[in-house]
C-alpha cells in the first residue's frame, strides 16, 4: 500500500516536470470608427512559434508532446492609455494556420461598460497541439461593438499555451 502511495505521488511529481507554459504577445489595432452591432475582423499577422527552441529549453521534442492547450488569453489596452473595453459587445478569437482551419478558442460575450482596460476571455480546453507545432500561426479577431470608436485602438492579445509533454522520452 505504502508502495503504491510513492509511486502515485512520484507520478505527480514527474508530470509537473513535463509541463510549461509558453506566452505569445500579438499586437493589433481595432480601428475607429468599425460598423456598430455588425461583426468584423482583423487578422494578425502571422506569429512565429519558435517551438523547437521552447521544447529543447525544457528537455523535450515535438515527438514528445501530448498536448498544449490554450491557458489562458488576456486583452489589454496599450493605446489610447484612457481607453477601454466599453465599446465591445462581443469578441471572439480564432487560431488558424496554412495546413489547418480556424479554430475558436476563446471568447466573452455581453462584455460589460465598466470602463476595464484589460478582458480576461474564457478559452475552449481544447488539443491545440497540431496548431503550435506548426511554424507560424495567426489570429483571427471577430468582434462586435455596441458603441463607435472615434479612434485607432491598439490592443495587446497576450497567449499563454500549457505544454504537457515527455521530458528526455519519460
Amino acid at each position: 500500500m505504502m508502495l503504491t502511495g510513492l509511486t502515485i505521488v512520484s507520478c505527480k511529481k514527474l508530470d509537473k516536470l513535463t509541463q510549461f507554459d509558453i506566452t505569445y504577445h500579438q499586437q493589433v489595432t481595432i480601428p475607429a470608427a468599425i460598423p456598430i452591432n455588425i461583426p468584423y475582423d482583423i487578422l494578425t499577422p502571422e506569429i512565429e512559434t519558435n517551438t523547437e527552441e521552447e521544447f529543447e529549453n525544457n528537455n523535450t521534442h515535438k515527438d514528445l508532446i501530448e498536448e498544449i492547450k490554450l491557458k489562458t488569453l488576456t486583452l489589454t489596452i496599450l493605446d489610447p492609455t484612457d481607453e477601454d473595453f466599453d465599446f465591445l459587445n462581443t469578441i471572439e478569437i480564432y487560431i488558424e494556420t496554412d495546413d489547418l482551419p480556424e479554430k475558436k478558442i476563446a471568447w466573452k460575450d455581453n462584455i460589460p461598460e465598466s470602463g476595464l482596460q484589460q478582458l480576461e476571455l474564457e478559452t475552449s480546453g481544447d488539443d491545440l497541439k497540431a496548431y503550435l507545432l506548426e511554424d507560424s500561426f495567426k489570429l483571427k479577431i471577430k468582434t462586435k461593438t455596441d458603441h463607435a470608436t472615434t479612434r485607432d485602438i491598439t490592443i495587446d492579445v497576450k497567449t499563454v499555451f500549457h505544454v504537457d509533454a515527455k521530458v528526455l522520452g519519460v
